[in-house]
């Protein structure tokens, strides 16, 4: 169980660009990292595109005046130069931006986390892994979700084959706050999301489900796929080229099949993610609405609720855990827990402890690989009409399992 004592030597200086006043994750990502105040802490930020607002929104959440930058750019050259300058940062901005930005982090020498997509192509990913390699840094994706631990449950039982052989694997990401265009013009955060400049090749693919795709990959890192098929509508005729729901069938190397839908016009939705795994034994299904429940469905036995905390799950479940089985936990404490880890993986970096690399799971740089990857599959898929095309994977990158 997790109360917050320290898991590293000393908390780590941390910065952010982007996640200021008008975003819609940057207050995800200080839940995550500051929750643990013997993880990270915020020194410095460059908080918004807006320099004033910017230095006024990083004042007011406790940032030195002086540590407040009117750009990435002007943060990484005078950080640099401190002796207690940033160690890590975090990159809270449109996808469009998040290559430039983790490349020049990476030459000033920092670690990073950073938003999914992580970028546009897999040519660019497997770049920037090279060059974190070069530089002995970590990057990290807050696949802000996958934090929560009975998902590792799920990879426990799977693992010891409690299910049996997966069969059918079915996924789902929906809502429905874009069934109209009213926020493409009004909303600062959903105008650049349907732009593909600023996007890049999807949607909700990239936007929604790619956080389904790495949790599935997450709970069964043994399941490669072969070959998938994504059929991809835009409901909202101004966002096309970009896709405002789609379907995408898999089959997969063992000869299991998926399914996931993922859409934004899902009309009254309020949150349609879901993820059900079907064994030649038993089935396993969490919702988001009910984080602290996974059902267990074994063919002819009762329908089974496990309940997060509790001594007969998984020593790697419960060992995330944080208030007990009496209090319900959430997105926050999924957040929390994949920011400790990001924390854990950067110390052990920095020590040259490559055991505790090798052990922990965490989303890294192949996990934002593999999700960039798969999209785009997707995208390829849809732009041939649908068509089945077989999963394509750069060897020289391929994901190594315990890492997912």
């Amino acid at each position: 169980m997790l109360n917050g004592e320290k898991k590293i030597a000393r908390p780590l200086r941390w910065g952010m660009v982007g996640g200021g006043r008008l975003g819609q994750v940057g207050y995800k990502h200080r839940i995550g990292a500051l929750r643990d105040n013997t993880a990270f802490q915020l020194v410095a930020g460059a908080f918004d595109i807006d320099p004033a607002r910017g230095k006024d929104f990083g004042v007011n959440i406790g940032v030195s005046e002086k540590r407040c930058y009117p750009n990435y750019e002007t943060m990484f050259a005078e950080e640099a130069k401190r002796k207690d300058g940033l160690e890590v940062v975090s990159i809270a901005t449109p996808n469009g931006t998040h290559y430039e930005i983790c490349k020049a982090a990476l030459h000033a020498g920092l670690h990073v986390i950073c938003e999914k997509p992580l970028f546009f192509t897999s040519d660019e990913v497997v770049e920037i892994k090279a060059l974190a390699e070069e530089k002995g840094k970590i990057v990290g994706v807050t696949y802000g979700f996958s934090g929560n631990q009975l998902l590792l449950q799920m990879r426990a039982m799977v693992e010891k084959g409690e299910i049996g052989d997966i069969r059918v694997v079915e996924l789902q990401y929906t809502h429905g706050f874009n069934a109209t265009d009213d926020g493409d013009k009004v909303n600062a955060a959903q105008k650049w999301r349907v732009d593909p400049k600023i996007a890049g090749p999807s949607y909700v693919l990239g936007d929604l489900s790619t956080h389904t795709y790495y949790m599935s990959q997450l709970i069964m890192p043994q399941m490669k796929i072969k070959k998938l098929l994504c059929d991809r509508q835009s409901f909202i005729g101004s966002r096309a080229p970009l896709e405002d729901n789609a379907y995408v069938l898999m089959h997969y190397e063992n000869g299991a099949v998926g399914r996931l839908w993922t859409s934004s016009i899902d009309a009254g939705c309020m949150d349609g993610h879901r993820i059900r795994i079907v064994g030649s034994k038993a089935s396993l299904e969490w919702w988001d609405s009910k984080p602290n429940e996974l059902r267990y469905e074994v063919q002819g036995q009762p329908i089974q609720t496990l309940i997060r905390s509790m001594p007969y799950l998984d020593e790697s479940c419960n060992a995330d855990e944080r208030l007990g089985a009496l209090h319900q936990e959430g997105l926050s404490e999924s957040w929390s827990n994949i920011y400790l880890k990001f924390a854990i993986a950067i110390d052990a970096k920095m020590r040259g402890d490559q055991e505790t690399l090798d052990t922990l799971v965490y989303p890294d740089i192949n996990a934002g690989l593999e999700g960039v990857r798969w999209i785009e599959n997707c995208v390829r898929s849809a732009d041939q009409g649908s068509a089945w095309v077989d999963f394509e994977s750069n060897k020289e990158a391929a994901l190594v399992g315990k890492t997912l």
